[in-house]
């Protein structure tokens, strides 16, 4: 096998990332070693993929399975595993109908053409603005991109979809009269990842609903980082008890296999007849197999109870970390999903943050350049949470801020 180093990714990908300066070869649990042998605690969790850590036995088991079993048909043709998954999004959720994709910005780009699709049908061509808003974040699909509040991802790519409207998050008094009979959808994160682990207050989520039953717009919740039990809950609207029209979720869904899912009722879904939106990879065999068994094994009254403590746990460490240091004017967030808020004198360093507790053996993630981001897995044990919350604490006595 062909040998690589950090330095052979910067001479052959393009420049879109900037990943750290090591190589990471193994993972088991909530620990990953690079091609040097140094032990990490991953408190990345992959973006929040990760749910229930690497390799996962249970999902090494199914998808070695399905691997001897059958990898890829296409969407020709129907298999055992989608069925069996589709069937058990629909029993858990508010959700008919299931569409599978191949990730978070692929089941946002169905959602957003589904919601279109349903208002043309339904009401007319002239129905199909969309509302979304301010910093949230909805994938890299040009459309998705778009609808996506934040300007920076977005730009540069010449004239962009129209019809999209983005609106202040959690502000009731901008919602006032920017809805009309031309809305098609809202769509919105119940808490907002990339926008800073934001979450919706319960009041404004009720307006949404209510707003769209006024206009015949449909509810889209966006739940690809809150949903598959990030939150405590195995998705966000459970919390509120508000139910959208369609669902997206991904990421923890396959516990690091590529898998996107849409979710919606019998009513809306009816519109993507035969040949209106498809996809070549989506739903395949192999993803749908370990996205079944993930979602057996978070969906139980027991794991998500866990979820909680652990998060309780992990927000009363940052909180008396910080005690001492005093960086962060705010840690906030829910369930196993932490945004710590840089004060107002270390603002735009959570690069530094980040790369500081790297070099303590944990990883994390940022949320712009203000926000300090942890997703670890759902099932971290106690003592590899205590032991990163020991690791950050290092690095805060460590870090420097400098421009």
């Amino acid at each position: 096998m062909t040998e690589v180093t950090r330095a052979d990714f910067d001479a052959v990908m393009t420049p879109n990332y900037a990943p750290a300066d090591m190589v990471l070869v193994r993972g088991s649990g909530s620990k990953v070693w690079d091609q040097q042998g140094n032990e990490y605690i991953d408190f990345a969790g992959g973006i929040a993929v990760n749910g229930l850590g690497h390799a996962a036995p249970e999902l090494v088991e199914a998808l070695t399975d399905q691997a001897h079993r059958l990898w890829h048909v296409s969407n020709a043709y129907a298999t055992e595993p989608s069925i069996r998954l589709a069937k058990q999004l629909v029993a858990a959720t508010f959700a008919e109908k299931v569409f599978f994709a191949n990730s978070g910005g692929e089941a946002n780009e169905a959602a957003l053409k589904l919601a279109r699709r349903y208002a043309v049908d339904n009401y007319g061509p002239e129905k199909a603005e969309i509302i979304s808003f301010e910093q949230g974040f909805h994938g890299r699909t040009f459309f998705t991109v778009t609808v996506g509040g934040q300007a920076k991802y977005s730009d540069g790519f010449g004239p962009k979809p129209g019809m999209v409207t983005h609106l202040p998050f959690n502000d009731l008094d901008a919602l006032g009269d920017a809805l009309s009979d031309r809305v098609c959808a809202i769509m919105v994160e119940p808490v907002q990842g990339e926008g800073g682990l934001v979450a919706g207050d319960a009041l404004f989520i009720r307006r949404l609903r209510d707003l769209c039953d006024e206009h015949n717009a449909l509810l889209i919740f966006d739940e690809i980082q809150s949903g598959m039990g990030r939150t405590g809950e195995l998705f966000a609207y459970m919390g509120y008890d508000v139910t959208p029209d369609i669902l997206t979720t991904a990421k923890a869904l396959g516990g690091g296999i590529p898998i996107g899912a849409m979710l919606t009722t019998a009513e809306v879904g009816a519109s993507l007849v035969v040949g209106t939106h498809g996809s070549t990879f989506g739903g395949n065999p192999l993803a749908t197999a370990v996205a079944s068994r993930a979602l057996e094994i978070i969906n139980q009254p027991g794991f998500l109870a866990e979820v909680k403590r652990k998060a309780a746990r992990l927000f009363a460490g940052l909180e008396e970390l910080n005690r001492s240091r005093k960086l962060f004017s705010e840690i906030r967030g829910r369930g196993l999903w932490a945004g710590c808020v840089l004060a107002p004198e270390y603002a735009g360093h959570s690069k530094s943050v980040v790369d500081a507790a790297l070099n303590e053996g944990l990883m994390g993630l940022r949320a712009g350049p203000d926000i300090v981001r942890f997703a670890p897995a759902l099932n971290i044990p106690d003592e590899d949470l205590d032991e990163g919350l020991r690791r950050f604490g290092r690095a805060l006595e460590t870090v420097r801020f400098e421009d």
